[in-house]
C-alpha cells in the first residue's frame, strides 16, 4: 500500500465525495416526498392502480437502467437532461417505491381510532393526517426508511455509468490511468465509509429512542 499515492490523491474523491452527498441528498428528498404521496394516495381507486404499478416497475429495474435510460433515450425523444438531473431522477425513481412501502406498513401500523378519536374532536380529514397519523406512521417508519436511504446512498455507484465524476468514476479513473489499484480501492471504502457512517449511527440512536418511546412493541 503505497500512502504517498493517496495522500497526493485524496482530494480527486474529496470532490467526487461532495457530488455523490449532492445527488444522493436529492434524490433521497425526491424519493422521500414521493414516497409519501404514494403511500397516501394508495387506496383511491384509479390513482391506486397508477401507484402499484410504479412501485412495481420502480422496484423489479435496476438504477443502472433507469439512468441510462433517462441519458440516452429520452434525448431521442427530444428531451436532454444533464448527467446529474439523471442520476437525481434515477435516485428519486428508485427510491420512491421503497419509500412508498416503508410508509404504507407506518400508516397501517395506526390505528383506526387514532383517526377516528381526532375526527371527534372537530380536527378535519387533513389535520387528522398531518397531525396524527401521519407522525405515528413517520415514528414507526424511520428504520426502515433509514435503510431505504443507506440503500440509495449505495446505489450511487453506478452512476459512473453516464459520466458522473462520483466516487466509483474517479476510483475507475485512477486504477486506469496510474494502475494503482489497491490505494484507489482503499480511498473509494473509505470515501462510502465516511459518507454512510454518519446515517449508520443515526440510525442506530433513533432505533435506541424509539424502542425506549414504545414504538414497535
Amino acid at each position: 500500500m503505497d500512502f504517498t499515492y493517496i495522500l497526493e490523491n485524496y482530494h480527486q474523491f474529496i470532490d467526487a465525495f461532495w457530488l455523490t452527498l449532492r445527488i444522493g441528498a436529492l434524490g433521497i428528498l425526491l424519493s422521500f416526498l414521493l414516497g409519501l404521496f404514494c403511500a397516501g394516495f394508495r387506496a383511491v381507486p384509479v390513482l391506486g392502480l397508477l401507484i402499484r404499478a410504479y412501485i412495481e416497475l420502480s422496484r423489479n429495474t435496476p438504477l443502472l437502467i433507469q439512468i441510462i435510460f433517462l441519458y440516452y433515450a429520452l434525448p431521442k425523444a427530444g428531451i436532454s437532461l444533464s448527467a446529474e438531473v439523471c442520476g437525481v431522477l434515477g435516485l428519486a425513481f428508485l427510491g420512491g417505491g421503497y419509500m412508498c412501502e416503508a410508509f404504507s406498513s407506518g400508516l397501517s401500523s395506526v390505528e383506526k381510532i387514532q383517526r377516528e378519536s381526532a375526527l371527534s374532536l372537530g380536527l378535519s380529514n387533513t389535520q387528522a393526517f398531518f397531525y396524527v397519523i401521519l407522525p405515528q406512521a413517520l415514528s414507526v417508519s424511520v428504520p426502515a426508511f433509514l435503510a431505504n436511504v443507506v440503500f440509495l446512498l449505495k446505489e450511487t455507484s453506478v452512476f459512473s455509468a453516464i459520466a458522473l465524476a462520483d466516487l466509483m468514476y474517479v476510483a475507475k479513473d485512477q486504477i486506469g490511468i496510474d494502475y494503482m489499484i489497491n490505494e484507489s480501492l482503499f480511498m473509494l471504502v473509505v470515501a462510502y465509509l465516511l459518507l454512510l457512517a454518519p446515517i449508520l449511527a443515526l440510525g442506530f440512536y433513533l432505533e435506541k429512542r424509539l424502542r425506549f418511546a414504545g414504538y414497535g412493541n
